[in-house]
């Protein structure tokens, strides 16, 4: 079982979205990412080499950026963005990966 920690820019990204979507995320982060956070999936897969994380989790609108310490067994949640039509916003700011 990994242990899902959040750093203080995931818990501000977090703090921008309503009391509904923050649980609808935290859910899906700890169903997704409690115990098999590497293995790819649907909503879940590993990036290209990138400033912000090394996995990605889709949740609805939502993108989950996590990075994965499998010697401490660690989730770190870097940034939590959202995406309007084909456009990604993290940290409130348009971001292309």
């Amino acid at each position: 079982m990994f242990e899902i920690e959040f750093t203080p820019e995931a818990i501000e990204d977090m703090r921008r979205f309503r009391k509904y979507e923050i649980r609808k995320i935290t859910g899906d982060i700890e169903t997704q990412l409690t115990f098999q956070p590497t293995w790819e999936t649907r909503n879940r897969k590993k990036l290209r080499p990138n400033d912000i994380a090394e996995w990605e989790l889709r949740t609805d609108r939502f993108r989950v950026f996590y990075d994965v310490n499998e010697e401490d067994r660690v989730v770190k949640i870097e940034a939590v963005g959202h995406k309007k039509g084909s456009r990604l916003f993290i940290h409130g700011k348009e971001y292309q990966l």
